[in-house]
């Protein structure tokens, strides 16, 4: 799940802040209980309450089967920029560390520098189910050391939402699969024309929005062009290309031509918990660029239970942007149970790991959550393949999917993209001139060497 993130850069004075976003006492396993009791930090937000239901039913397996440990659990009541806020101001010091955190895999390499987390090598070795884990989700938790720091507890990939019944009242045949660009801005026109007050198109953007912007907007546009974001063969970043310059103007003219959202609504951080609880679910959005764990909203448990979403969405690649090979495009990020290096009993908290990974509770989650499974025992589970009827659509993406370039330099990138993204879209700049100044701030952030010539 995915996307939506951002590290926001915290001073001392945010503490207390970001303590109050959730209302519980920072505390970890070393301070408040002991080595026996494992704190577990995590979000609880939006589209990720069904985590808080998975960590209640944890916590209960955990201590039936630990007698005299205590799991604490640290729900993180704050937007996705808030979480990591609040996150990073935890790791900074062992008495407030947790345990166990929820961790997005696109962070490890700056956490891992930071010295957040804890390497699970010696762990992994000896725990017989690391072999039912896909090699792609293994290599997502492996950091720049090559030591792996997380365990994989679903992924993600993402495409065009659709409302079917709007299509059909706007004259669009469905089902509906756009083969460029082009096609997916007629039908965001078309819907402006034809229905008055459906917003034709979401695609994030923008800082409220956070990684989600950078990668459910920007990187679903950019890698479906002849570019890419880095250049993992000259080992170079590459702000400045075509690629980036049509990215950007794609999203002036959703932005500037009303084919968008209100540009003060998609910078409400919330916006993405809006667009899947009350747009999408009141028919008020007819396209919505976004990731594969929307329907865990619309289950029975899940924030906005919604019987007929299955009957009333349909599904559509997203389109490279002129129909060139492969034809279509997604980008696939992925969260991870990791270990802080500061707890006082790390081998208590992989066993806490290795139980939410096991294959009943990674089949649930990866179920009540919309996740696409990582292991492979889960992956081929009638259960987990019949709960959801769009599992097959979006696990079929893989084959098309990007990553992020998971290194230490990426999220102070993605904040600088989110900028230029909002430059755009207010009308504050010019696609070329954000760009430009895009170009400009990785070249300080990641120095002139590690930057393409020309950008």
């Amino acid at each position: 799940m995915q996307g939506r993130r951002k590290i926001v850069a915290a001073a001392g004075t945010l503490l207390l802040g970001a303590a109050s976003l959730t209302g519980c006492t920072l505390s970890s396993g070393s301070s408040s209980g002991g080595a026996k009791t494992i704190t577990v930090a995590y979000q609880e937000y939006g589209d990720f309450t069904q985590l808080n239901t998975e960590m209640q039913s944890l916590k209960t397996q955990y201590e039936k089967a630990n007698p005299g440990y205590t799991v604490k659990l640290e729900p993180i009541q704050a937007s996705e920029n808030d979480y990591y806020t609040k996150l990073t101001l935890m790791n900074r010091s062992g008495s407030t560390a947790p345990d166990v955190m929820y961790e997005d895999t696109f962070l490890i390499n700056s956490d891992i520098q930071a010295g957040y987390l804890a390497p699970l090598d010696s762990y992994l070795s000896s725990w017989s189910d690391w072999s039912q884990f896909t090699p792609t989700a293994k290599a997502a938790a492996v950091g720049s050391d090559g030591k792996t720091y997380g365990v994989p507890m679903g992924t993600d990939t993402r495409a065009l939402y659709y409302n079917k019944t709007l299509f059909k009242q706007a004259g669009i045949s469905v089902p509906w699969q756009p083969k460029s660009w082009a096609d997916v801005l007629s039908a965001a026109e078309t819907i402006k024309a034809k229905l008055p007050g459906v917003t034709p198109i979401n695609v994030y953007s923008g800082k409220g929005s956070g990684e989600g912007a950078t990668m459910q907007g920007l990187e679903m546009l950019l890698y479906g062009t002849a570019d890419q974001l880095y250049d993992s063969s000259t080992k170079k970043w590459m702000p400045s290309t075509p690629g980036m310059l049509a990215s950007l103007n794609f999203v002036k003219q959703v932005y500037t031509t009303g084919l968008a959202p209100d540009v003060q609504d998609a910078l409400n951080p919330n916006f993405g918990t809006t667009v899947a609880t009350e747009l999408l679910p009141s028919s008020k959005l007819a396209i919505d660029l976004d990731g594969s764990w929307l329907p865990g909203n619309w289950a029975p448990t899940g924030t906005k239970p919604w019987p007929a979403w299955s009957s009333t969405l349909g599904v559509a690649a997203m389109p490279t942007q002129n129909g060139q090979a492969p034809g279509s495009t997604s980008m696939s990020g992925g969260w991870v149970l990791s270990v802080g290096s500061h707890s006082a009993n790390k081998q208590a908290a992989f066993n806490f790991v290795s139980l939410a990974e096991n294959k009943e509770n990674a089949l649930n989650y990866d179920i009540i959550a919309s996740q696409i499974a990582e292991r492979t025992d889960v992956a081929a589970d009638p259960k987990y393949l019949s709960t959801n009827p769009t599992t097959g659509f979006f696990t079929n993406l893989v084959k098309v999917t990007h990553f992020r370039p998971a290194y230490t330099v990426y999220p102070q990138i993605s904040d600088q993209i989110q900028v230029a993204m909002e430059s755009v879209m207010t009308g504050q700049a010019s696609p070329s001139s954000a760009m430009s100044t895009l170009a400009q701030q990785v070249n300080g952030i990641a120095g002139s060497s590690n930057v393409a010539s020309g950008s």
